[in-house]
Protein backbone atom coordinates (compact mmCIF):
# COMPACT_ATOMS: atom_id res chain seq x y z
CA UNK A 1 0.00 0.00 0.00
CA UNK A 2 0.49 3.65 -0.43
CA UNK A 3 2.63 4.98 2.95
CA UNK A 4 0.05 6.61 5.25
CA UNK A 5 0.60 9.92 5.97
CA UNK A 6 2.26 9.25 10.05
CA UNK A 7 4.61 6.68 7.70
CA UNK A 8 5.53 9.31 5.13
CA UNK A 9 6.07 11.64 7.47
CA UNK A 10 8.34 9.71 10.10
CA UNK A 11 10.69 9.26 6.56
CA UNK A 12 10.69 12.98 6.13
CA UNK A 13 11.83 13.91 9.16
CA UNK A 14 14.65 11.79 8.84
CA UNK A 15 15.37 13.95 5.98
CA UNK A 16 14.95 16.99 7.72
CA UNK A 17 17.23 16.22 10.28
CA UNK A 18 19.93 15.30 7.71
CA UNK A 19 19.48 18.43 5.96
CA UNK A 20 19.73 20.34 9.19
CA UNK A 21 22.75 18.01 10.52
CA UNK A 22 24.71 18.54 6.83
CA UNK A 23 24.45 22.47 7.06
CA UNK A 24 25.48 22.29 11.13
CA UNK A 25 28.59 20.24 9.86
CA UNK A 26 29.04 22.92 7.13
CA UNK A 27 29.20 25.31 9.73
CA UNK A 28 31.51 23.28 12.22
CA UNK A 29 33.94 23.21 8.98
CA UNK A 30 33.52 26.79 7.64
CA UNK A 31 34.59 28.00 11.30
CA UNK A 32 37.02 25.97 11.56
CA UNK A 33 38.78 26.62 8.12
CA UNK A 34 38.42 30.44 8.78
CA UNK A 35 39.94 30.74 11.89
CA UNK A 36 43.06 28.50 10.74
CA UNK A 37 43.04 30.66 7.24
CA UNK A 38 41.79 34.25 7.83
CA UNK A 39 42.31 34.70 3.97
CA UNK A 40 39.63 32.37 2.88
CA UNK A 41 37.30 34.15 4.28
CA UNK A 42 38.02 37.43 2.89
CA UNK A 43 37.97 35.21 -0.21
CA UNK A 44 34.27 34.21 0.33
CA UNK A 45 33.62 38.13 1.49
CA UNK A 46 35.20 38.90 -1.98
CA UNK A 47 33.00 36.11 -4.05
CA UNK A 48 29.80 38.23 -2.61
CA UNK A 49 30.87 41.67 -2.84
CA UNK A 50 31.64 40.77 -6.59
CA UNK A 51 28.24 38.84 -6.65
CA UNK A 52 26.72 42.45 -5.95
CA UNK A 53 28.53 44.82 -8.14
CA UNK A 54 27.73 42.02 -10.84
CA UNK A 55 23.86 42.00 -9.96
CA UNK A 56 24.16 46.14 -10.63
CA UNK A 57 26.35 46.30 -13.33
CA UNK A 58 23.45 43.51 -15.59
CA UNK A 59 20.92 46.10 -13.97
CA UNK A 60 22.76 49.02 -16.00
CA UNK A 61 22.81 47.41 -18.84
CA UNK A 62 26.56 45.22 -18.80
CA UNK A 63 25.70 42.39 -20.83
CA UNK A 64 29.04 41.25 -20.16
CA UNK A 65 29.17 41.55 -16.05
CA UNK A 66 28.48 38.28 -15.73
CA UNK A 67 31.06 36.53 -17.68
CA UNK A 68 33.68 38.52 -16.10
CA UNK A 69 31.99 37.46 -12.79
CA UNK A 70 32.15 34.10 -13.97
CA UNK A 71 35.87 33.98 -14.18
CA UNK A 72 36.45 35.78 -10.97
CA UNK A 73 35.22 33.30 -8.99
CA UNK A 74 36.82 31.03 -11.09
CA UNK A 75 40.10 32.32 -10.03
CA UNK A 76 39.27 33.03 -6.29
CA UNK A 77 37.90 29.45 -6.34
CA UNK A 78 41.44 27.96 -7.40
CA UNK A 79 43.24 30.75 -4.66
CA UNK A 80 40.93 29.21 -1.88
CA UNK A 81 41.72 25.59 -3.20
CA UNK A 82 45.21 25.92 -2.90
CA UNK A 83 45.12 27.86 0.51
CA UNK A 84 42.94 24.69 1.83
CA UNK A 85 45.52 22.07 -0.02
CA UNK A 86 48.69 24.07 1.75
CA UNK A 87 47.13 22.92 5.40
CA UNK A 88 45.58 19.14 4.09
CA UNK A 89 42.06 20.12 3.46
CA UNK A 90 40.19 18.69 0.50
CA UNK A 91 38.97 20.73 -1.67
CA UNK A 92 35.36 20.64 -1.07
CA UNK A 93 36.13 20.47 2.64
CA UNK A 94 33.51 23.99 3.48
CA UNK A 95 30.81 22.82 0.92
CA UNK A 96 27.63 20.89 1.72
CA UNK A 97 28.29 16.90 2.55
CA UNK A 98 25.27 15.04 2.06
CA UNK A 99 24.65 11.80 3.22
CA UNK A 100 23.43 10.57 -0.25
CA UNK A 101 24.69 12.90 -2.78
CA UNK A 102 22.15 11.50 -5.34
CA UNK A 103 18.95 13.13 -4.06
CA UNK A 104 21.02 15.52 -1.70
CA UNK A 105 19.12 14.40 1.09
CA UNK A 106 15.89 15.45 0.06
CA UNK A 107 14.33 12.05 -0.96
CA UNK A 108 13.57 12.53 -4.72
CA UNK A 109 15.35 12.54 -7.62
CA UNK A 110 13.62 13.79 -10.31
CA UNK A 111 10.14 13.95 -9.20
CA UNK A 112 10.95 10.16 -7.92
CA UNK A 113 12.00 8.08 -5.07
CA UNK A 114 15.55 7.91 -4.81
CA UNK A 115 17.15 4.59 -4.23
CA UNK A 116 17.79 5.84 -0.23
CA UNK A 117 14.15 6.61 0.25
CA UNK A 118 12.90 3.32 -0.87
CA UNK A 119 15.66 2.01 2.09
CA UNK A 120 14.11 4.37 4.37
CA UNK A 121 10.73 2.77 3.43
CA UNK A 122 12.23 -1.21 3.87
CA UNK A 123 13.57 -0.18 6.87
CA UNK A 124 10.49 1.67 8.64
CA UNK A 125 7.91 -1.55 7.34
CA UNK A 126 10.82 -3.65 8.90
CA UNK A 127 10.05 -1.78 12.28
CA UNK A 128 6.55 -1.51 12.13
CA UNK A 129 6.43 -5.20 11.45
CA UNK A 130 6.95 -6.36 15.04
CA UNK A 131 9.32 -9.06 14.19
CA UNK A 132 12.13 -7.39 12.69
CA UNK A 133 14.83 -9.40 14.33
CA UNK A 134 12.64 -12.56 14.43
CA UNK A 135 12.42 -12.11 10.04
CA UNK A 136 16.29 -12.07 10.06
CA UNK A 137 16.29 -15.79 11.22
CA UNK A 138 13.14 -16.97 9.62
CA UNK A 139 12.85 -16.61 6.21
CA UNK A 140 12.53 -18.77 3.16
CA UNK A 141 16.25 -18.90 3.05
CA UNK A 142 16.50 -20.98 6.23
CA UNK A 143 13.35 -23.44 5.15
CA UNK A 144 14.11 -26.61 5.18
CA UNK A 145 12.18 -30.22 4.71
CA UNK A 146 14.90 -31.75 7.08
CA UNK A 147 12.54 -31.94 9.89
CA UNK A 148 9.63 -33.60 8.13
CA UNK A 149 8.79 -36.82 8.30
CA UNK A 150 9.45 -38.61 4.82
CA UNK A 151 8.32 -42.00 5.41
CA UNK A 152 4.86 -42.79 7.00
CA UNK A 153 1.73 -41.61 4.64
CA UNK A 154 -0.73 -39.74 6.62
CA UNK A 155 -4.12 -41.11 6.33
CA UNK A 156 -6.02 -37.50 6.50
CA UNK A 157 -3.78 -36.21 3.21
CA UNK A 158 -2.41 -39.54 1.86
CA UNK A 159 1.18 -38.35 1.59
CA UNK A 160 4.22 -38.05 4.05
CA UNK A 161 4.40 -34.67 5.89
CA UNK A 162 7.81 -33.92 3.87
CA UNK A 163 5.97 -34.60 0.61
CA UNK A 164 2.61 -32.21 2.18
CA UNK A 165 4.76 -29.42 3.05
CA UNK A 166 6.54 -29.34 -0.03
CA UNK A 167 2.83 -29.04 -1.22
CA UNK A 168 2.44 -25.88 1.26
CA UNK A 169 5.63 -24.36 0.61
CA UNK A 170 4.52 -24.05 -2.80
CA UNK A 171 1.19 -22.65 -1.56
CA UNK A 172 3.00 -20.01 0.38
CA UNK A 173 5.05 -18.66 -2.69
CA UNK A 174 2.16 -18.76 -5.16
CA UNK A 175 0.39 -16.54 -2.87
CA UNK A 176 3.37 -14.14 -2.38
CA UNK A 177 3.65 -13.65 -5.70
CA UNK A 178 0.63 -13.28 -6.55
CA UNK A 179 0.02 -10.88 -3.34
CA UNK A 180 -0.13 -7.39 -4.78
CA UNK A 181 -2.57 -8.16 -7.50
CA UNK A 182 -4.69 -10.71 -5.37
CA UNK A 183 -4.62 -10.43 -2.04
CA UNK A 184 -6.22 -13.12 -0.07
CA UNK A 185 -6.29 -15.04 3.40
CA UNK A 186 -4.72 -18.16 4.99
CA UNK A 187 -5.50 -19.48 8.34
CA UNK A 188 -2.51 -22.25 9.01
CA UNK A 189 -4.24 -25.00 12.00
CA UNK A 190 -2.21 -27.52 13.11
CA UNK A 191 -0.30 -28.37 16.81
CA UNK A 192 2.09 -27.12 18.81
CA UNK A 193 5.57 -26.81 16.97
CA UNK A 194 4.55 -28.11 13.61
CA UNK A 195 5.77 -24.86 11.46
CA UNK A 196 2.61 -22.54 11.98
CA UNK A 197 4.59 -19.42 13.12
CA UNK A 198 7.72 -19.88 11.00
CA UNK A 199 5.23 -20.18 7.65
CA UNK A 200 4.14 -16.35 8.44
CA UNK A 201 7.53 -15.34 9.36
CA UNK A 202 8.86 -16.56 6.03
CA UNK A 203 5.79 -14.71 4.32
CA UNK A 204 6.18 -11.74 6.13
CA UNK A 205 9.69 -11.17 4.77
CA UNK A 206 9.01 -11.80 1.51
CA UNK A 207 6.03 -9.38 1.80
CA UNK A 208 8.33 -6.67 3.52
CA UNK A 209 10.97 -6.69 1.39
CA UNK A 210 8.13 -6.17 -1.80
CA UNK A 211 7.02 -2.81 -0.31
CA UNK A 212 4.09 -4.19 1.52
CA UNK A 213 3.53 -3.08 5.06
CA UNK A 214 2.81 -5.98 7.55
CA UNK A 215 2.09 -6.38 11.25
CA UNK A 216 2.97 -9.28 13.58
CA UNK A 217 0.83 -9.62 16.68
CA UNK A 218 -0.01 -12.35 18.82
CA UNK A 219 -4.16 -12.87 19.33
CA UNK A 220 -3.36 -11.70 23.61
CA UNK A 221 -1.31 -8.54 21.97
CA UNK A 222 -4.02 -7.66 19.37
CA UNK A 223 -7.00 -8.09 21.66
CA UNK A 224 -5.00 -5.67 24.84
CA UNK A 225 -4.60 -3.13 22.19
CA UNK A 226 -8.15 -3.40 21.07
CA UNK A 227 -9.33 -3.21 24.67
CA UNK A 228 -7.31 0.31 24.95
CA UNK A 229 -8.36 1.76 22.53
CA UNK A 230 -11.59 1.37 23.18
CA UNK A 231 -11.96 1.74 27.42
CA UNK A 232 -9.08 4.07 27.91
CA UNK A 233 -9.95 7.71 26.92
CA UNK A 234 -6.83 9.03 26.87
CA UNK A 235 -5.13 6.35 24.98
CA UNK A 236 -2.35 8.06 23.94
CA UNK A 237 -2.12 9.05 19.89
CA UNK A 238 0.72 6.52 19.19
CA UNK A 239 -1.81 3.41 20.78
CA UNK A 240 -4.70 5.10 18.32
CA UNK A 241 -2.42 5.06 15.39
CA UNK A 242 -1.65 1.23 15.86
CA UNK A 243 -5.50 0.48 16.06
CA UNK A 244 -6.01 2.01 12.40
CA UNK A 245 -2.73 0.58 11.37
CA UNK A 246 -4.33 -2.58 12.50
CA UNK A 247 -7.20 -2.21 10.34
CA UNK A 248 -4.92 -0.48 7.42
CA UNK A 249 -1.98 -2.42 6.90
CA UNK A 250 -1.06 -4.99 3.78
CA UNK A 251 -0.80 -8.15 5.84
CA UNK A 252 -2.21 -8.78 9.28
CA UNK A 253 -0.53 -11.45 11.11
CA UNK A 254 -2.73 -12.89 13.88
CA UNK A 255 -0.35 -15.74 15.58
CA UNK A 256 -1.80 -18.11 18.38
CA UNK A 257 -5.20 -17.26 18.10
CA UNK A 258 -7.37 -19.01 20.38
CA UNK A 259 -4.51 -18.74 23.19
CA UNK A 260 -5.71 -15.42 24.58
CA UNK A 261 -8.84 -15.35 27.48
CA UNK A 262 -11.93 -15.40 25.40
CA UNK A 263 -15.11 -13.61 26.59
CA UNK A 264 -17.98 -11.48 24.49
CA UNK A 265 -15.22 -8.47 23.83
CA UNK A 266 -12.81 -10.67 22.32
CA UNK A 267 -15.16 -12.32 19.93
CA UNK A 268 -17.08 -9.26 19.11
CA UNK A 269 -13.42 -7.40 18.75
CA UNK A 270 -12.22 -10.42 16.35
CA UNK A 271 -15.16 -10.27 14.19
CA UNK A 272 -14.72 -6.57 13.65
CA UNK A 273 -11.65 -6.65 13.02
CA UNK A 274 -11.80 -9.45 10.14
CA UNK A 275 -15.15 -8.28 8.81
CA UNK A 276 -13.31 -4.84 8.70
CA UNK A 277 -10.25 -6.05 6.87
CA UNK A 278 -12.50 -7.98 4.52
CA UNK A 279 -14.37 -5.10 3.50
CA UNK A 280 -11.25 -3.27 3.01
CA UNK A 281 -9.75 -6.07 0.51
CA UNK A 282 -6.97 -5.74 3.09
CA UNK A 283 -5.23 -9.98 3.98
CA UNK A 284 -4.87 -11.49 7.41
CA UNK A 285 -3.14 -14.74 8.27
CA UNK A 286 -4.24 -16.57 11.50
CA UNK A 287 -2.41 -19.44 13.02
CA UNK A 288 -3.99 -21.37 15.52
CA UNK A 289 -3.80 -24.48 17.21
CA UNK A 290 -7.54 -25.31 17.18
CA UNK A 291 -8.98 -27.12 14.90
CA UNK A 292 -11.89 -25.81 12.97
CA UNK A 293 -14.80 -27.37 14.54
CA UNK A 294 -12.94 -25.72 18.36
CA UNK A 295 -12.77 -22.32 16.48
CA UNK A 296 -16.53 -22.55 16.02
CA UNK A 297 -17.46 -23.49 19.15
CA UNK A 298 -14.49 -20.84 20.87
CA UNK A 299 -15.62 -17.79 19.18
CA UNK A 300 -19.40 -17.71 16.81
CA UNK A 301 -20.28 -18.89 13.54
CA UNK A 302 -20.35 -15.48 11.89
CA UNK A 303 -16.52 -15.71 12.84
CA UNK A 304 -16.43 -19.09 11.60
CA UNK A 305 -18.31 -18.73 8.16
CA UNK A 306 -16.01 -15.86 7.59
CA UNK A 307 -12.88 -17.87 7.91
CA UNK A 308 -14.60 -21.19 5.98
CA UNK A 309 -15.63 -18.87 3.03
CA UNK A 310 -13.07 -16.21 2.93
CA UNK A 311 -9.31 -18.11 3.91
CA UNK A 312 -7.56 -20.86 2.59
CA UNK A 313 -7.32 -22.96 5.07
CA UNK A 314 -4.09 -25.20 5.65
CA UNK A 315 -3.95 -27.54 8.40
CA UNK A 316 -0.11 -28.73 9.20
CA UNK A 317 0.92 -31.80 10.37
CA UNK A 318 3.94 -33.77 12.19
CA UNK A 319 6.10 -33.43 15.27
CA UNK A 320 7.05 -30.40 17.16
CA UNK A 321 10.05 -29.31 15.22
CA UNK A 322 11.70 -27.30 17.96
CA UNK A 323 12.28 -30.62 19.94
CA UNK A 324 13.90 -32.31 16.71
CA UNK A 325 16.01 -29.18 16.84
CA UNK A 326 17.44 -29.30 20.01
Amino acid sequence: MALSNSQYNAIMRIYSERQFQDRYEQERRVKEVYEKIPQIRQIDEAVSTQAVACARRLLDGDRKARERLRQQIEDLREQKEVLLGALGYPGDYMELHYFCPQCQDTGYVDGKKCRCFKKEEITLLYAQSNIQEVLERENFAAFTFDYYDDKEVIRQIGMTVADYMRQVYGWCMDYVKGFQAKGGNLIFTGSTGVGKTFLTNCIAKELIDRYQSVIYLSANDLFDIFSKNKFHYDTEEEMRDMYQYILDCDLLIIDDLGTELNNTFVSSQLFYCINERLIRKKAVIISTNLSMDMLRDTYSDRISSRIISQYMIIPLYGGDIRTKKR
